[in-house]
C-alpha cells in the first residue's frame, strides 16, 4: 500500500511524491517480474546519463508542482468563500449561546438548561 502511495500522481501536483524527493519515477516491485513498458525500454548504458538529466530537472519540476499546487489551494478557496456569508454583530444583539462553559459542575441530561 505504501509503494501505491508513493507512485501514484497526486491530483494537485501531477507528480508522485517520489519523482519529487529523488528525480525519477519509482519501479514497484511487481513490476520487475511482469515485463512492462518500463521495463522493456531500460537501457543500462544511458541509465546514468537520464538519470543526471532527471536530477538536473528536479528543481524545475518541484517548482512547477509547488505552483500547481497554489493554483489549486486559491481555487478551492474561492469555491469555499464564494458560499461563505459574514456576519456582524452589533451592540444588543440577540445571539445564540451554548452555556456549556459557564456551568460549574455537569448537571447530567436531565438537569436545568
Amino acid at each position: 500500500m505504501l509503494w501505491a502511495h508513493r507512485t501514484a500522481p497526486k491530483d494537485a501536483t501531477n507528480e508522485t511524491p517520489f519523482s519529487l524527493v529523488y528525480g525519477s519515477d519509482a519501479v514497484i516491485p511487481a513490476e520487475i517480474n511482469v515485463s512492462t513498458m518500463c521495463i522493456a525500454s531500460f537501457n543500462k548504458s544511458s541509465n546514468s546519463e537520464e538519470l543526471c538529466e532527471n536530477l538536473n530537472l528536479v528543481e524545475e519540476r518541484r517548482e512547477m508542482a509547488a505552483i500547481k499546487e497554489a493554483i489549486n489551494k486559491r481555487r478551492i478557496a474561492s469555491y469555499y468563500n464564494k458560499r461563505v456569508h459574514p456576519l456582524s454583530f452589533q451592540l444588543d444583539d440577540l445571539v445564540w449561546r451554548k452555556n456549556e462553559a459557564s456551568r460549574a459542575e455537569d448537571t447530567g441530561k436531565l438537569g436545568p438548561k
